[in-house]
């Protein structure tokens, strides 16, 4: 009866150790079965995730080429406003030059039918207010010199004057100008230079 006790507990020992190992084995395959369901959507998430950023990408990449074609239109139109204003600038100039060209013909005219030289400095006189009119609407003001300033002026000859002090001008040979305050062209003159 040992015998058959211990065949039997043998037999259970056995049937125990095969559950054992069945459960075990089911276990592991239960396992298996949700690493791979685990991967499967880790795998759909990353999928879903990389799409998104390649729409995302696409999206910026639009919005860049968009971006750079509007610069360009903006960089062209603005090309062409300066081209306009600077033709602009220029007619009106030039329509004030005509004006002064017009009082130019009139004075010759006049220079020719009349035999005074009285009406030739009149007619002189004409253009110079005129031309001097227009300057002053651009802006352009003639420098005063009286005397000798570096900033404003450029000594092109020298004198000695006893009665006057040095740096005083003697004569202009050509007239300085301003534009809206800035120095455009210095005044040539001849000042006073005395030697001690």
């Amino acid at each position: 009866m040992d015998k058959e006790n211990d065949e039997n507990s043998n037999k259970e020992a056995a049937d125990t150790g095969e559950s054992k190992e069945q459960s075990e084995t089911e276990t592991e395959n239960a396992f298996t079965g949700q690493n791979q369901e685990e991967n499967l959507s880790e795998t759909e998430i990353l999928q879903r995730s990389l799409d998104e950023a390649l729409k995302q990408s696409a999206q910026y990449y639009d919005q860049i080429l968009r971006l750079k074609a509007d610069f360009e239109n903006y960089r062209k139109r603005a090309e062409k406003e300066k081209r306009d204003f600077l033709e602009w600038g220029k007619e009106k100039i030039l329509l004030k030059q005509i004006g002064i060209n017009d009082v130019l013909e009139q004075a010759l005219k006049s220079a020719k039918n009349g035999d005074n030289l009285e009406s030739i400095l009149i007619g002189l006189e004409m253009i110079s207010k005129e031309f001097s009119k227009m300057l002053s609407e651009e802006g352009i003001e003639e420098i005063k010199c009286e005397k000798f300033d570096p900033q404003f002026c450029e000594a092109l000859d020298f004198a000695e004057e006893k009665e006057k002090q040095d740096g005083e001008i003697l004569e202009i040979y050509q007239k300085g100008y301003k534009m809206n305050g800035r120095l455009i062209r210095a005044a040539k003159v001849k000042i006073v230079r005395n030697t001690k």
